[in-house]
């Protein structure tokens, strides 16, 4: 990569190879930004669901009216008694009618419908069996019914890994179709070049000379495009609106980076111009090869 000016006179600095190379590299870039954006958000997603579910779980009580207060009594004292709890409190009407609000609206008829129970219970220490507590809740409140949270988080937490799988395969593909970009371009600059090619070998001049100064205008030109998409991109993803990254359980929750996240931006251009250098290599080495 050490400067020929000789050398490089041989690629011109100039034209649609030259063009095709740095807006294919910025395009990809500013793509790679945002594969990027969605594997970290999926995975901190992933995270704060599976915290978020993990260690806490609620029992419903259904039962006639009538025995209502009394089943919860019990189930309260049985949790008191249970090795592995440790808080167990009733959410209240007004409770419910907030978590039910964003679903059917304000004015929603709470006092006329026969709404259950719920008690919201925390974990401590090595945790409760749940088995074990279930089996207790049917002997003492048979209305009672235990979710530990495990058939939600389950399903929750995978779909956010696949999701972040999704955002590195993409990665993978954005790389992979630069460098077919950049074998593309290297070989019409190539072909175009051809008779300045003929006359350097007449008088001396090795494939490894004439390749390296393709090498190095073309890492340097990926990597200008690439470094241009990387800081496009970074800046949309700055100014994403604030209700796509505070939200609590939306999919866009968190979408972009934080803290050392940014750092990994920087290996973006870096990245394109290390794909750059092999695939011109690569190239340059192969077809002047087959015309020698």
């Amino acid at each position: 990569m050490v400067g020929d000016v000789q050398a490089d006179r041989v690629v011109p600095p100039t034209g649609f190879t030259a063009r095709l190379t740095v807006l294919a590299a910025a395009a990809m870039a500013f793509l790679a930004v945002f594969a990027l954006a969605l594997s970290l958000a999926t995975g901190r997603l992933a995270e704060r669901w599976s915290e978020a579910l993990t260690g806490s779980a609620t029992i419903r009580i259904t039962a006639p009216e009538d025995q209502m207060e009394a089943q919860v009594a019990a189930v309260l004292r049985l949790l008191e008694t249970t090795p592995g709890i440790g808080t167990a409190r009733l959410i209240g009407r007004n409770e419910q009618k907030a978590l039910l609000t964003p679903w059917f609206g304000p004015d929603l008829p709470l006092d006329t419908l026969p709404l259950p129970a719920l008690i919201e219970i925390t974990e401590r220490g090595r945790g409760y069996d749940p088995e074990g507590l279930r089996a207790r809740l049917a002997g003492e409140a048979p209305g009672a019914v235990l979710d530990n949270h495990s058939r939600w988080r389950a399903p929750l937490v995978r779909a956010a890994s696949r999701l972040r799988a999704l955002g590195l395969f993409s990665m993978l593909l954005i790389t992979a179709t630069t460098a077919l970009i950049i074998t593309l371009a290297i070989s019409a600059a190539l072909a175009a070049n051809a008779q300045v090619i003929r006359v350097l070998r007449l008088v001396g001049a090795q494939d490894a000379y004439i390749a390296g100064a393709f090498m190095r205008r073309y890492t340097a030109r990926a990597f200008t495009g690439a470094l241009a998409g990387t800081i496009l991109g970074a800046l949309a993803i700055r100014l994403l609106p604030a209700g796509a990254r505070e939200g609590s359980d939306g999919f866009l929750t968190g979408l972009g980076f934080a803290g050392t996240d940014w750092l990994l931006l920087p290996l973006i251009p870096l990245l394109a111009a290390l794909v750059a250098f092999l695939a011109t290599r690569a190239t340059s080495l192969a077809t002047l090869k087959e015309r020698s």
